[in-house]
């Protein structure tokens, strides 16, 4: 694709290019990242809006969108009401003498921030400061060499990759599945979606945990069911609350979400024998499950009884959202089910992802940045736990957030001080359907430096004090 650049008044020579493995929004932000880390943005400098900035790049408004979020979660950029998109004070500097533009230090803390930007402590999101190494760019060069298929590629996705996700999911999570068990989704929600269609009709009740994930609630009713609220307590599900009547059950057995719960043996196999009892399915969403800090990543439920059990993952924690695929796992007969629902409803994990994370497989790429991240998120960890002080936490053992407990009219007050002051937390109040049960603070650490997670959890707990 021929090169496009930004007019005056930035003048700086943004590109992107389609026959690049990296997505175009990626392909943005690391070269607005380095602008800013090398001074070429200057601070209070305006940036153009999305459309404008589309339409100067040929790219739609969503590329624009996810780049400028991004850089808004890593503080390098701020909105001002009614104003437009500017870079944040302080931050646009050249990096120290012998470091290279946007090369993260020995913690993937990325470039100095030294300004006010905002501190985005909100969970759900994976640091990807370290991400752009030599063997993440391989694979996505290699991969963008793929021939179009033709005709349409298989809607349980490649094969070369469902075998070696096979293999990982056996040595990862504990489990053996065959390669006819796997299909390729677009991720752990993506998943979840398709099996809903390929299983319920419109009125089945089906169970999710309350609190729990706001997403699953809303595919699950935009399939027509009636969503049935499950409690959990500080070991998970509840498994003796489960009415009888449900078709299916969601669940975060390795590290509940939000609470941080993990599900006991007797209550994994309690509802196993519930599951078989009545006819459903458990759907075991494993979206962080290879991040613990005190043990090793426990077994997955799937393990426990294939038959019931659907296991989804995602990359979306362990490298990028952005990359946009996952799997489901399943007895091989429901999961033909479900891909031949998923042809009727002509939806498809893209090849070119598809096929960078069979080489990252591969050549033991993923395995490798795993453990990386795994030291790299328990340092992350570490801070905000020593941070928050005398707080009493949740969910601390593992996963990329702490929810920290804390009474209604406190949690408020708490949030919005900390919004005042650049800091962006999520109380739990969204993860229930109806009134909140539990009060109190989730705290991610994914998408923030270790500086800015060691300030914004100070903000927290003098605020809490307070």
């Amino acid at each position: 694709m021929p090169e496009t650049t930004l007019p005056r008044p930035l003048d700086l020579p943004l590109t992107v290019d389609r026959s690049d493995g990296a997505s175009m929004s990626a392909q943005l932000v690391g070269q607005l990242r380095a602008a800013l880390a090398e001074g070429r943005l200057a601070a209070g400098e305006r940036l153009p809006s999305g459309r404008a900035l589309a339409g100067t790049l040929g790219v739609s408004r969503t590329v624009v969108t996810e780049a400028y979020e991004q850089l808004y979660a890593e503080g390098w950029l701020e909105g001002r009401h009614g104003s437009g998109t500017y870079v944040t004070e302080g931050v646009a500097a050249r990096p120290p003498e012998g470091a290279a533009p946007g090369v993260p230090g020995p913690c993937g803390d990325g470039p100095p921030r030294r300004g006010a930007g905002t501190i985005d402590l909100r969970p759900g999101i994976a640091w990807i400061g370290i991400l752009d190494t030599p063997a993440w760019r391989r694979a996505w060069r290699l991969a963008a060499r793929m021939p179009p298929r033709v005709p349409r590629q298989d809607p349980h996705g490649l094969p070369g990759l469902r075998a070696l996700l096979a293999s990982y999911i056996r040595r990862s999570r504990g489990v053996a599945c065959p390669v006819d068990g796997v299909l390729v989704t677009r991720g752990a929600t993506s998943g979840l979606d398709l099996l809903a269609a390929a299983v319920l009709r419109p009125g089945d009740r089906v169970g999710i945990e309350e609190p729990g994930y706001m997403r699953a609630r809303s595919v699950l009713a935009g399939r027509g069911a009636e969503v049935v609220p499950c409690p959990v307590d500080e070991h998970g599900l509840v498994v003796e609350g489960l009415p009888d009547d449900l078709r299916l059950v969601y669940t975060t057995p390795s590290h509940q979400y939000p609470l941080g719960g993990v599900l006991p043996v007797a209550r994994r196999r309690a509802l196993l024998a519930w599951a078989r009892r009545n006819g459903a399915l458990v759907a075991e969403d494993d979206y962080d499950g290879e991040f613990r800090y005190d043990v090793a990543p426990l077994p997955a439920l799937y393990g426990l009884d294939p038959e019931v059990v659907v296991y989804l993952g995602t990359t979306a924690k362990t490298l990028t959202a952005d990359m946009g695929v996952g799997w489901l796992v399943a007895r091989p007969d429901l999961v033909a089910a479900v891909a031949r629902r998923r042809d009727e409803l002509n939806d498809r994990t893209p090849l070119v992802p598809q096929e960078a994370l069979r080489i990252l497989l591969e050549r033991g790429d993923l395995e490798r940045y795993v453990r990386r991240m795994r030291a790299e998120y328990a340092r992350r960890r570490e801070a905000v736990v020593e941070a928050l002080g005398g707080l009493r936490l949740r969910g601390d053992t593992a996963g990329l957030h702490v929810v920290v407990d804390l009474p209604a009219p406190v949690v408020e007050r708490v949030r919005d001080g900390a919004a005042e002051r650049g800091v962006l937390v999520q109380t739990l109040d969204p993860y229930h359907s109806g009134p909140a049960r539990v009060t109190g603070l989730v705290i991610g650490y994914g998408a923030a430096t270790l500086a800015q997670l060691r300030t914004g959890c100070a903000l927290i707990a003098d605020l809490a004090a307070r």
